[in-house]
């Protein structure tokens, strides 16, 4: 993993006791498993509440609402998939390549829990500013799963941060017009891999 990859998925947030990160696990596995069946309007905080076996006072107290819960939710999916990719690397030698192959896993693994993800892309959708600590986090784990594919030598330029966001800003696009039947997984795979050529074109000229 790069130091680029490690420095933005460090928590800011002082850590949770072995009690409170317990709770706050089986808070989120409640929420993914509501989400799975019936996507982003199945998630009502006093069911979550009763399926993790929490108060709804303490829930609210780990998540002030729906947003905020079901982008915690999608924070730690991502979390999983990183720590999946990273026992099972993509064997490409290319780093866009690298790139597009990582996004098309991550994308199908969403794929097969179509109910969640639309619950999860949804709250990113309306989170308002409030929510802003969560969505960055999000923001920061893509890109870390993105520069622990391009397999850098170096620090990533500015450059290659740049390309970096389109990257991730058209996954995360691809991911919402594919949910709304608007686009194909053909036509996804087709526009990542697309704008994963931009790593080719940020790649800082080899020294002589």
């Amino acid at each position: 993993m790069t130091a680029e990859a490690k420095a933005v998925t460090t928590p800011a947030s002082p850590p949770l006791t072995e009690r409170q990160e317990a709770r706050r696990r089986r808070i989120l596995h409640a929420s993914a498993q509501l989400a799975g069946r019936g996507g982003f309007d199945a998630v009502q905080m006093r069911e979550v509440a009763e399926a993790a076996g929490v108060a709804l006072g303490t829930l609210y107290r780990y998540f002030p609402s729906k947003v905020h819960l079901l982008v915690a939710t999608m924070q730690d999916q991502l979390q999983h998939m990183h720590a999946t990719l990273r026992k099972r690397p993509p064997a490409a030698e290319d780093p866009a390549a690298r790139v597009a192959e990582t996004l098309m896993r991550a994308f199908r693994a969403l794929q097969r829990e179509p109910h969640l993800a639309d619950a999860m892309v949804r709250a990113l959708t309306f989170a308002d500013r409030s929510v802003s600590p969560e969505v960055d986090t999000v923001s920061r784990l893509t890109t870390a799963i993105i520069l622990d594919a391009m397999g850098l030598d170096a620090p990533p330029t500015a450059e290659q941060l740049s390309a970096v966001r389109v990257i991730e800003h058209t996954w995360h696009s691809a991911l919402i017009t594919w949910l709304s039947g608007r686009a194909s997984i053909a036509q996804v795979k087709i526009d990542i891999e697309t704008v994963c050529r931009l790593i080719e074109l940020t790649a800082p000229p080899e020294k002589a």
